[in-house]
């Protein structure tokens, strides 16, 4: 069995790899917004539908990004209070 030094070490680790994670939901995030700017822009004033699509298309994908990020905050508030209870 692992020592308490050892398992702190483990979920420190895991935390890290969550935290690294995180940034690049929040890099992806980013570049979504980034997007949905360009291609309003590009198309600035068009009404067909599949310009509708694909700004809704972008806007779900920032939600899902967002909610990844809040499920992964709760994951490592989890791995915290239990390094806690160690």
């Amino acid at each position: 069995m692992a020592s308490v030094a050892e398992l702190r070490a483990a979920v420190d680790a895991a935390v890290q790899q969550v935290n690294e994670g995180q940034a690049a939901i929040q890099a992806a995030r980013e570049k979504l917004g980034e997007a949905q700017q360009s291609l309003a822009a590009a198309l600035e004033g068009g009404a067909h539908e599949a310009v509708g699509t694909a700004q809704a298309s972008l806007s779900q994908a920032d939600q899902q990004l967002e909610e990844c990020f809040s499920a992964t905050q709760v994951a490592i508030e989890a791995a915290q209070n239990y390094t806690a209870m160690l």
